[in-house]
Order: structure tokens, then C-alpha cells, then sequence
């Protein structure tokens, strides 16, 4: 397999971010860490080998990127829009930065995917819901999808608004932007065992959400047994890319 450590200075975040690529050819995935997660993570709990065999054929390239959460949404010293408005800066350093470099690197000019576990998986989710013109695909595995979790009921901002999944879509009157997600794949899962419980609240609201908004969906919950942990995404991610 090929791998590859890449950093470049941000000029959006202001420092050096470091992430690494994995595989020769194939639709770019990016993962987004778990909470305050690193890049290299995925590649730490096995992530990296649960899905190899699509790496080493050349359908996918995965991309693993480092974190601001502890200075975003984790932040509790911080006022909501000030956590929501530094996740913003993420934003930017995402769409304007770090996918150039992805459609540079691997030669792909076509949507990608987007994925994550726990607290990725609601960054692989808000970030496929708000570029759906940048990702087609997006596979949240036991992610949270309600700002609320992260900043009590502050929605007030605008900028915690719109980084809140379930209020933002069922909110949305956007035609380009529902239909988009209807011609999209949208994979979101959860365990039903220990450690799960947000999750399982959380995957619930956005499938009601969706099926309100006629957005189709995979909406997928995996037995009691099933822990909010790594040994079960990692039979979970290649499982979903099966199925792709």
C-alpha cells in the first residue's frame, strides 16, 4: 500500500496541518478524527487495515485530517458562536485548502466521500450536508448530529445554527441543495450497545429529518451488542463500502 505524511502552512488556521494519504488511485475518502482525534488514529486502531482491500484495488484513496476540536466545539471556555465560528475557520481550511490539494494529489475532479467515527462522524455528516457540490457520499459511524450536544440549547448564533445538522436541513426550503442530497449516498449508523445511547438519539432525529424532507437514506442501526468503540467500526466501515 502507499502511503504518504503530507503538511502544508494553513493560511485560514494559521499553523502547519499535518495529515496522511493512503493508496495509488480511486475516489478520494476524507476521515475526519474522532473527538479532539488525530490524523493518524485511523491508522492506529486498524481503521487503515479493516479496509484495505478497497485501498490496494484502486477504488478508494483515503485521506486522514488533523483536528481543531479543542479549540472549536470541545472548547468549553468559549461562547457557542465563538466555537462554532473557530469550527468555521475548519470549514475553510477544508473546502478551500486541504480539497485542492486531495483533487491535485490524486488526480480525482469528482465528488468524494466523507466519513468518520464518533465525533467524526458528525464532521463526515455537517460537512457532506453543507458541500454536497464537494461530497456525494458521506458514511457517519455513531456520530452526533445535534450542536446541542456540544453547547446546551445556545442555538441563537447563526453560526451554531448552521453547523447543527437536524435544525439546519429541517429548516432548509434550498431546492438545489435537497436534491442534491437526493441524488446522493447517505450511509449513517449506530450501535445500539454500550456507550451509544447519543448516538442512537441523535441517528433517529436526522432519519425523521430526512424522511421529512424526502432526502432517502440508509439509516442503520446494528444490534445491543454493538459498542460505540473501535472494534466495531472497524466491521462496519468495509461492510458499508461493500455496498457502495
Amino acid at each position: 500500500m502507499k502511503i504518504e505524511y503530507h503538511e502544508f502552512y494553513s493560511s485560514h488556521l494559521g499553523r502547519v496541518m499535518p495529515f496522511k494519504s493512503y493508496g495509488h488511485t480511486g475516489k478520494p475518502v476524507i476521515v475526519f478524527p474522532s473527538s479532539g482525534g488525530s490524523f493518524y488514529e485511523y491508522e492506529d486502531f486498524q481503521m487503515i487495515d479493516a479496509v484495505k482491500d478497497y485501498i490496494n484495488s484502486g477504488k478508494y484513496t483515503f485521506y486522514t485530517v488533523d483536528s481543531v476540536d479543542n479549540e472549536s466545539w470541545l472548547s468549553e471556555h468559549k461562547w457557542p458562536g465563538d466555537r462554532a465560528r473557530m469550527h468555521n475557520v475548519f470549514d475553510r481550511y477544508i473546502i478551500d485548502e486541504f480539497i485542492p490539494f486531495v483533487q491535485s494529489h490524486s488526480g480525482w475532479n469528482g465528488p468524494m466521500v466523507a466519513t468518520g467515527c464518533s465525533m467524526g462522524g458528525y464532521h463526515s455528516a455537517n460537512f457532506y450536508f453543507r458541500h454536497p457540490d464537494v461530497f456525494d457520499t458521506v458514511i457517519a459511524l455513531s456520530g452526533i448530529y445535534d450542536a446541542r450536544f456540544f453547547v446546551g440549547d445556545n442555538l441563537s448564533d447563526v453560526d451554531v445554527y448552521l453547523n447543527s445538522p437536524v435544525d439546519y436541513i429541517k429548516g432548509m426550503k434550498d431546492s438545489y441543495y435537497l436534491d442534491m442530497y437526493r441524488n446522493g449516498t447517505i450511509i449513517i449508523c449506530t450501535g445500539q450497545g454500550n456507550w451509544e445511547a447519543d448516538s442512537i438519539r441523535d441517528t433517529r432525529l436526522l432519519g425523521e429529518v430526512l424522511r421529512e424532507k424526502q432526502v432517502p437514506a440508509w439509516i442503520d442501526f446494528w444490534g445491543y451488542d454493538v459498542d460505540h468503540d473501535w472494534p466495531w467500526w472497524r466491521v462496519q466501515m468495509p461492510y458499508f463500502l461493500s455496498h457502495l
